[in-house]
């Protein structure tokens, strides 16, 4: 069975951005390859993408590494976003369909019981799932594209502080839908202006761990990431 190179991409890309390939760890095909059950040649493919992407850096003498961020780069990295979404707004207020905005209205429905009632678990991964339809409601797959990889970097680089008041967050969350529902393009652009700069200022830099060490990486059979294996669905014998 062949594995697409985009499905080792996506777990090696999730295995960095966890903490289980620590910044600046050697990344060798051949213990890739072990560890995801797959030939050498999807992997290098893999770390192709993701040095394209910033999560790996090629250095002289030690080959494919996981990438250092400096604060720097991660403060630019937070700016661009907090850039992007309110144009993602904008955009999904003249570009949405009924479909986006069924799914944005359900998740605000879903998110705002749950603040109200202080089940907070899962209103992270909620929120998540409200600005990528709504990245998704863009029509825009250059900005989608760019956003979501904008999404996975500032996962790596920061860790994200609860809300205090999550009822607010989601209020917030509910008049963005509203605007885009209405098609009103520069009341969803002013809302999500808003919204990201809140988001922007519960940001934290994750501490940058000692580089040098090199996880250990299983040496026989297919195992798993820190999430799932690698999603082989729809792959052809």
């Amino acid at each position: 069975m062949r594995i697409p190179a985009h499905s080792v991409c996506t777990a090696i890309r999730e295995d960095i951005v966890s903490g289980v390939f620590e910044r600046g760890s050697r990344l060798t095909e051949e213990l890739l390859a072990r560890r995801y059950g797959v030939s050498r040649v999807p992997v290098r493919e893999a770390l192709r993408t993701l040095e394209s992407e910033g999560f790996v850096v090629t250095r002289r003498h030690a080959g494919a590494c996981v990438a250092e961020p400096t604060e720097l780069e991660a403060a630019d990295l937070l700016e661009v976003r907090t850039l992007l979404e309110p144009l993602c707004a904008a955009r999904a207020a003249q570009r949405r369909t009924e479909a986006h905005l069924k799914v944005l209205r359900g998740l605000v429905r879903l998110g705002q019981d749950r603040a109200r009632r202080g089940e907070g678990e899962d209103l992270r991964s909620l929120g998540g799932w409200f600005h990528e339809t709504l990245a998704q409601a863009s029509g825009s797959p250059g900005l989608i594209a760019l956003l979501t990889q904008l999404r996975h970097k500032t996962a790596w680089m920061y860790a994200v502080e609860q809300p205090a008041r999550p009822v607010d967050s989601w209020a917030e969350h509910g008049a963005i839908a509203d605007a885009v529902a209405r098609g009103d393009a520069e009341r969803a652009r002013a809302l999500a202006a808003h919204h990201a700069e809140r988001a922007a200022a519960a940001h934290r830099l994750r501490r940058t761990d000692r580089p040098g060490r090199q996880p250990a990486v299983p040496r026989t059979g297919r195992v798993r990431t820190s999430q799932h294996s690698v999603n082989t669905a729809g792959v052809r014998n």
